[in-house]
């Protein structure tokens, strides 16, 4: 992984619910610690099925309750391009990771959003992962946000320990 991570890009399936609301939680955190102009993020689904699209309602839902935008209109990963323009790939879970290294992802640049939550620090990756809440039901969106939220405090801290 580089040094200095100035840019991350976040990878779901679809890019409509996750990866999106991590993106734009990720946002939010860097912009109340004033750190919104050190960071390019962006986020991106492994498929096209939603390209052009805006958030999952229920993804933009669960934000606008936290008071967080979601700016992201939904586009498939540029392969290779994303792959040498972000610093950092981070992935919801291990599908997308397979779905990008056969595409020719560095594996050193991708980790799995909850890695960086410290609180499941030694979990193995199927405990890191970020469910899909797309065909779930009752209180999936709030929980994936609670998940989201935890990992990209983490992410922000670890990002900037140095500073």
């Amino acid at each position: 992984m580089p040094t200095q991570i100035n840019s991350l890009l976040f990878v779901c399936m679809g890019n409509i619910c996750r990866s999106p609301l991590a993106e734009g939680v990720f946002l939010h955190l860097a912009k109340q610690h004033d750190l919104a102009d050190r960071f390019t993020v962006d986020s991106c689904g492994t498929g096209a099925w939603h390209t052009g699209e805006d958030p999952d309602r229920r993804s933009i839902a669960v934000a606008n309750k936290h008071g967080i935008p979601l700016p992201s209109i939904a586009r498939q990963i540029r392969v290779p391009a994303d792959f040498k323009d972000f610093d950092l790939i981070i992935a919801m879970d291990m599908d997308n990771i397979h779905n990008m290294l056969a595409d020719g992802a560095p594996a050193n640049r991708i980790r799995l959003l909850r890695s960086f939550d410290p609180a499941l620090n030694g979990k193995s990756d199927k405990h890191l992962e970020v469910p899909d809440p797309y065909y779930g039901h009752g209180d999936g969106f709030q929980r994936v946000y609670d998940m989201i939220l935890s990992a990209c405090t983490g992410l922000l801290d670890e990002l900037t320990d140095d500073d």
